[in-house]
């Protein structure tokens, strides 16, 4: 019952997710517990080989959360600083502490010192700076930002945008606020440039949306939530047949 219950629970934040700009799904990993041996598949000389033996499970607990880092859809939001992450690879903003955190949510905007900045007012990595007077800012696919400024006839280029990948994405850390952090099983990343080395490429004034699907999400809370009741069903079936054989003896 306990690891239905965190079934459920992750269940329940991907619902809550489900319109959260570059949110990845969770599911939860079971596995079985520990049995005891009634008896062991061994040789006897009465009836030969016993070849399965006897085993009681003890249930079911929660080895793991992994998340689904397939990509969300693609959402025009016509916003010439919100950018879409299509394939491989993370944005890298700088925390208030002076960590670095990783996010696929690209609804960028422009603090008061002219930074671009994440929509909690994080600056990107590495920085890029919009003078007040840009104009027509435009963001290619491989990341570069260029906007036309007064007097000028070729559009200056103002940095790049790069993506960060990681050996194993599912190690990753959420911090919430749409973040990410490194730890020892995601292993150590790697910053490049977008379209390179199998890193994805950004599209500008679009958004990944969440990739939680609400009609199989309702499917799983609907199993689980059966399970759920099974399982308290058993519990109390057997307290009944142990209430029973009390009273026999």
């Amino acid at each position: 019952m306990t690891a239905q219950e965190t079934k459920l629970d992750t269940i329940a934040n991907n619902l809550a997710n489900a319109n959260t700009t570059g949110f990845k799904r969770q599911d939860a990993e079971f596995e079985d517990l520990l049995y005891q041996n009634l008896r062991a598949p061994t040789a006897n000389t009465v009836g030969g080989v016993t070849p399965s033996g006897a085993q009681v499970g003890s249930g079911a607990r929660v080895v793991s959360t992994s998340r689904a880092f397939a990509q969300g859809p693609i959402q025009q939001t016509s916003n010439p600083f919100d950018v879409a992450i299509e394939g491989n690879g993370f944005l890298a903003v700088t925390r208030r502490e002076g960590d670095i955190a990783y996010t696929r949510a690209g609804s960028l905007k422009v603090d008061a010192q002219g930074r671009l900045v994440s929509s909690d007012g994080l600056a990107v990595e590495p920085p890029i700076t919009i003078p007040a007077d840009a104009t027509q800012i435009s963001i290619a696919a491989d990341g570069t930002v260029t906007a036309t400024m007064p007097n000028q006839r070729q559009p200056a280029q103002l940095g790049q945008l790069q993506l960060v990948t990681f050996p194993n994405p599912n190690g990753l850390n959420g911090i919430g606020h749409n973040l990410y952090e490194a730890s020892a099983a995601s292993g150590e990343p790697t910053t490049g440039i977008a379209g390179n080395d199998g890193r994805g490429t950004f599209l500008q004034g679009a958004l990944e949306g969440s990739n939680v699907e609400v009609v199989n999400e309702m499917i799983a809370l609907v199993r689980t939530q059966r399970a759920y009741e099974i399982n308290s069903k058993v519990i109390s079936a057997a307290d009944e047949m142990l209430r029973n054989a009390t009273q026999v003896r």
